[in-house]
């Protein structure tokens, strides 16, 4: 059912806690099925310097969680933004579609970051809002909760 990337992130993943002195906040999470993810970042010159998360929600939740971390660890603000569900999922060398929208929520978690950061600079965000969509085609199911 899942990929053995998925399995890596989940049975080991990276970048778990939180930053203290973060300079921006995203929490986002599903109603649907609960899952809950909270992303922090630090940023220099523009760039993500650092991010941690914390995910109450299923292993792919938790997965998707952690790679996004990787993925936009490095990066610019405005390219981080840029990542989509599909890209997350292709990290992962694929989701089940019923799990797709774990991939949404690190995505929107990461836009919610970014602009919680550019806002409290005085700046107008740039993600260009949640990438989730209510009309979404896959069926949502998640598994027993899992705090990290």
């Amino acid at each position: 059912m899942y990929s053995d990337k998925v399995m890596d992130h989940f049975n080991n993943p990276r970048n778990v806690g939180v930053i203290a002195d973060a300079d921006g906040v995203g929490e986002v999470g599903n109603p649907v099925c609960g899952d809950i993810m909270k992303i922090t970042i630090k940023v220099a010159d523009d760039t993500v310097s650092d991010i941690k998360f914390q995910t109450l929600g299923c292993g792919a939740a938790i997965a998707t969680s952690s790679v996004i971390t990787e993925m936009a660890r490095g990066m610019s603000i405005e390219d981080a933004v840029g990542i989509t569900k599909a890209r997350i999922a292709e990290e992962l060398d694929g989701l089940p579609p019923a799990k797709m929208h774990c991939s949404i929520l690190a995505a929107d978690g990461l836009k919610a970051a970014v602009d919680d950061y550019l806002v409290k600079n005085g700046r107008e965000p740039i993600s260009g809002g949640p990438e989730h969509s209510d009309d979404d085609e896959h069926e949502v199911t998640c598994a027993t909760p899992i705090i990290l």
